[in-house]
């Protein structure tokens, strides 16, 4: 347990020690992994947040993480439900247990299934190449805020995958987009400017309102065009073509309701309606906002390390060629080359590696015992527990040269010195409560990689970023460095840290400078 406890404030007073050692907006679970990095002995330690939050041993051993989500798969805390009300509106997947959880998980099994996700690759596809031409638009250009243009891409993808609709959001504005843009900026676990704003609760409040109307309005119109096809769900169900999440939520409100004449309805009931709209809500967070991160934290990773790189080119060279042009035919033909593409997937591991997306959080259960790796034991009656990912991805024993970048952890046999516990690697946690959509974020993460990085030169420009906030600083902004000195704006020399911004987004929107290949390569000659 960390030094500092109080009968009054628990640890609460012990975490601005950590806390002000980061930016301002850095995410709480960076001065956790801090503070983990003393309880390396045993890999779990005991925080208490009274008043706010009960006790809650942190653990970060893999093998009794494997105990937490696996072995006895602890439920999931009423937290997360309150934590993510704002973004889905009610209870989802995330939040759901027993029954009721694996009902709904059933239901949008089929959809993430492997061979459905590949069959949605040339969906993928196209919104990849509309962001192909936003970068090269800006290539030669000024600075970009790259994770803008992530984030219109990943919303393009999984508008797509969750309602079958081409939102064209890299073009276009859009009103979900827009809504849900608005609640995740207000959103955070820990960052008080936000969570102190005045007008969050009202803006979250209207934004969810208008995200349940344009999902329903969808869900309604896709019900319709059942109608007419006179519910044929026999013929549906025997179809190759992939299947939509909303197609699937539709196709199951048929099953449930076929003593019932469905073709006098206009609508769906509102009782199925809204649990639909739940879940939705939560696969366009989880599918827009983390995947967006780690497509800018790929890139980064890349430009730091350009043997890396060099393997990665050589790879998309070896499968498709070196005429870069043929790439998007090629999946769209064939999706299944992506899965030669395994150095490419070991980048996309390793950089979740680094910079995973969440850690995870469960309730306790009696007669539950959890044992640590030197036979400690834990019993979980009256308390929960979190899983911190940041601290179990860092563990030097684990994962050898743990700061580094080395793709070939995910390569190397079990006899190498890189092979790693695979209950150490948890981006999307593991047991029977993983990520449903984790597959989708490792398709589509490698066809950006193959249609972009053979083209596409992206580096960081935040030193030219901080020079222009710099000298556009405000007067009482100016007072205020010159008072308290210049802010923290790095982690661990890291300049795109993780912010408190939803899915951990790249600090100030990660401003880059981005060229062509080709063009870059004639400048040094």
């Amino acid at each position: 347990m960390p030094e500092g406890w109080s009968w009054f404030t628990g640890h609460l007073l012990t975490l601005p020690k950590y806390v002000d050692r980061l930016p301002p907006d850095a995410n709480v679970n960076l001065a956790m992994l801090d503070l983990a990095r003393e309880f390396s002995d045993t890999e779990v330690f005991l925080m208490d947040f009274w008043p706010v939050y009960p006790p809650l041993p942190m653990v970060y051993d893999p093998d009794t993480s494997i105990q937490i989500s696996t072995k006895y798969n602890l439920p999931k805390t009423d937290m997360h439900l309150q934590f993510m009300e704002p973004i889905t509106g009610g209870p989802n997947l995330l939040s759901m247990g027993g029954e009721e959880w694996k009902n709904w998980r059933s239901l949008f099994n089929p959809g993430f299934s492997s061979g459905a996700l590949m069959d949605s690759v040339p969906h993928i596809v196209n919104p990849i190449q509309v962001f192909c031409d936003k970068l090269k638009e800006q290539s030669g250009k000024g600075l970009v805020e790259l994770d803008s243009m992530t984030t219109r891409l990943t919303m393009d993808v999984i508008i797509k995958v969750t309602l079958d609709a081409d939102l064209d959001y890299q073009r276009s504005e859009n009103e979900l987009a827009t809504a849900l843009g608005y609640i995740t900026r207000l959103h955070s676990f820990w960052d008080l400017r936000i969570l102190m704003h005045p007008l969050r609760p009202f803006i979250q409040t209207y934004y969810g309102w208008v995200m349940k109307n344009y999902i329903r309005k969808e869900l309604n119109q896709r019900f319709r065009d059942m109608q007419e096809g006179k519910f044929n769900s026999d013929v549906l169900r025997q179809s190759n073509a992939t299947k939509s999440v909303v197609t699937l939520a539709i196709e199951a409100y048929i099953q449930e309701n076929k003593s019932r004449n469905l073709l006098q309805q206009s609508e769906i009931e509102d009782s199925f309606s809204q649990y639909v709209v739940y879940q939705i809500r939560l696969f366009l967070f989880a599918g827009n906002d983390t995947t967006s991160s780690t497509i800018v934290y790929v890139y980064h990773l890349l430009s730091q390390n350009p043997e890396a790189l060099a393997l990665l080119r050589k790879e998309h060279d070896d499968v498709f060629g070196t005429d870069t042009s043929h790439a998007a035919k090629m999946l769209k033909d064939q999706p299944a080359l992506l899965n030669k593409c395994s150095y490419t997937l070991a980048v996309i591991k390793e950089t979740l590696r680094l910079y995973p997306p969440a850690g995870t959080m469960r309730s306790g259960q009696a007669g539950v015992t959890l044992h640590g790796r030197h036979g400690n034991s834990y019993p979980m009656d009256y308390i929960g527990t979190t899983v911190l990912h940041q601290a179990v991805h860092s563990i030097p024993r684990v994962w050898p040269y743990p700061e580094k970048f080395l793709p070939e952890r995910f390569i190397v046999d079990v006899r190498h010195e890189l092979y790693h516990n695979p209950g150490a690697f948890r981006p999307f946690e593991q047991g029977p409560r993983n990520y449903i959509g984790q597959t989708l974020v490792y398709n589509e993460i490698r066809t950006v990689m193959i249609m972009t990085t053979r083209t596409f030169d992206i580096r960081p420009a935040y030193e030219e970023w901080d020079k222009i906030k710099k000298r556009d600083m405000g007067l009482l902004s100016r007072t205020k460095t010159r008072v308290l000195g210049e802010p923290v704006r790095t982690v661990n020399g890291d300049r795109a840290y993780q912010t408190e911004k939803a899915g951990t987004h790249p600090a100030d929107g990660y401003p880059c400078r981005i060229s062509l290949v080709d063009s870059r390569k004639d400048a040094m000659a």
